[in-house]
C-alpha cells in the first residue's frame, strides 16, 4: 500500500512513545470523513495486525446534520466510508446530531469553531463509552500540533497544545493521537494514492479559519526557513509541552 509503511512507522513510534494503546483496549477512531481520520483508521486497522498489545477498532462518526442549514446541501452520505470499514473488518456506527443547528443557527456563532468542536468531541466521548471503547482515536498529525501551538501563542498568549494522550475523567475514556509525528503531506500522499472514501465538509466556517490563516503564514515563513515546523516541534518537544516527551523521532524530510 503506497505511503502506509511511513504512516505505521510514525504511528508505532508514537504508541510505544506515550503507551498509547495497551492489551485489551477497545479504541473507537473518530471519523469526520477526512483524510486525516479515514488515513488514521486506516493505519491503526494495519498495525492492529501486528502490535504486540492486541486491541479491537471500532469507528464513529458524528453527524453534524449540515443539511439542517439548508442552503442546498444535501444530506451527508456515509455508505463509502461503511464500506471502507467493511472491508477492513472494522464495525462502524454514525452518531446523529444537531450541532450545525445548534452553532449556527441557535446560538448563531461567529467564530464558531471552538463550541462546534467541543460539541462534536463530546458527543465522540459519549458515544464511544455508550459502545464499549475506553480509547477514542483522533487524526490529528504533526502539522496540526505545531498550528495548534502557534494558534495558542498568537491569539491566546500561552504556551500550549493538545496532548498526544489525555485521560477525560468526566467520560473515563481516554483520547490518543497516533498520527501526532506523521507531516501532513505524508497524510496527503496515503489518501491520495489509496483513494480513501472523503467527504468534503459542508461547513459554512470550512477553509475559513483561524487555523488556515496560520496554516499559511508558516507556509510563507517556511519558505525562507526551511525546517521551521520541524523546529517548533522540537522545542514542543524538548519543553514538554502539553505532555509531549523528548524523542529522537525524525520525519523523512529530516532525511533529506
Amino acid at each position: 500500500m503506497v505511503g502506509l509503511k511511513r504512516l505505521l512507522s510514525y504511528a508505532r513510534r508514537a504508541c510505544d512513545d506515550y503507551n498509547m494503546i495497551e492489551e485489551g483496549d477497545v479504541v473507537a477512531v473518530g471519523v469526520s470523513a477526512g483524510k486525516d481520520s479515514l488515513s488514521l483508521l486506516y493505519t491503526l486497522s494495519a498495525l492492529s495486525r501486528f502490535y504486540p498489545k492486541k486491541f479491537k477498532l471500532i469507528a464513529i462518526t458524528v453527524d453534524m446534520e449540515f443539511d439542517e442549514l439548508g442552503g442546498g446541501r444535501p444530506k451527508a452520505d456515509y455508505e463509502p466510508i461503511a464500506a471502507l470499514c467493511r472491508e477492513l473488518g472494522v464495525e462502524y456506527f454514525v452518531e446523529e446530531s444537531h450541532i450545525a443547528k445548534i452553532v449556527f443557527d441557535i446560538r448563531k456563532e461567529k467564530s464558531p469553531c471552538s463550541l462546534c468542536a467541543k460539541l462534536r468531541r463530546g458527543a465522540l466521548n459519549e458515544a464511544a463509552k455508550r459502545l464499549g471503547a475506553n480509547k477514542v482515536a483522533l487524526g490529528h498529525h504533526f502539522d496540526d500540533a505545531v498550528e495548534t501551538f502557534m494558534l495558542n501563542l498568537f491569539y491566546e498568549g500561552r504556551i500550549g497544545c493538545f496532548s498526544p494522550v489525555t485521560y477525560l475523567d468526566r467520560t473515563d475514556v481516554t483520547v490518543i493521537r497516533p498520527l501526532v509525528y506523521a507531516p501532513e503531506k505524508d497524510v496527503e500522499y496515503f489518501a491520495r494514492h489509496t483513494e480513501l472514501p472523503i467527504i468534503e465538509s459542508s461547513c459554512p466556517a470550512n477553509k475559513n479559519t483561524e487555523r488556515e490563516e496560520m496554516k499559511t503564514l508558516l507556509a510563507e515563513i517556511e519558505r525562507t526557513n526551511k525546517g521551521l515546523r520541524h523546529r517548533i516541534f522540537g522545542a514542543m518537544l524538548r519543553g514538554g509541552v502539553s505532555g509531549f516527551k523528548d524523542s529522537k523521532i525524525k520525519t523523512y524530510d529530516d532525511e533529506q
